[in-house]
């Protein structure tokens, strides 16, 4: 794809992060998308973190810096993201959908601070800044510093000016892994 630059940060395919499939540091030019895709039996989970992506399913919905969109692809759907003109930065968690067979949904959260409801027991994501100070929470640490994104199990403060993501997965392999 033109205009799309991935990075994988994570792709446990062992099962040993529990839900989580893969994690992406995706960069999308002006008015580049990933393509019309299909997606069944996952939950996607994008933070925008710097300029804008419009996501095209159901209700399209223009999301900007701190905004996260959870897809939840249940028994299957087709969509596609394109970045605004100025681009987007965009971090995209791939976790094994916690209804598999469920109806297809997706959310648009504006600029959430804190706990994110990702209606699932197994996954859960915080959204905050080295601001927070000791409000932190420890898990696997997402850390945008200086257009650079780091993925790494931590806790305790975050030092130096950063967007922090904090993932915490219930990490019991899944009956497929063993």
């Amino acid at each position: 794809m033109t205009g799309l630059d991935s990075r994988v940060l994570l792709d446990p395919a062992d099962g040993s992060l529990g839900p989580l499939l893969r994690l992406a540091d995706d960069r999308l030019d002006g008015g580049a998308g990933y393509g019309r895709h299909a997606h069944a039996a996952v939950d996607v989970v994008a933070v925008v973190l710097a300029g804008s992506l419009r996501h095209a399913w159901g209700r399209e919905a223009v999301l900007g810096p701190g905004d996260v969109a959870v897809l939840r692809a249940g028994r299957g759907l087709e969509h596609d993201e394109v970045a605004g003109a100025d681009g987007a930065h965009v971090l995209q968690t791939y976790l094994r959908s916690a209804e598999p067979g469920a109806q297809p949904a997706h959310d648009a959260l504006l600029r959430p601070r804190g706990w994110v409801d990702l209606g699932r027991a197994d996954a859960r994501l915080w959204v905050g800044s080295s601001d927070d100070a000791d409000d932190v929470p420890p898990g696997l640490r997402v850390v945008l510093r200086d257009g650079e994104v780091t993925a790494t199990p931590g806790e305790g403060p975050v030092a130096d000016a950063a967007t922090v993501l904090v993932w915490q997965l219930d990490a019991a392999r899944p009956a497929w892994a063993e």
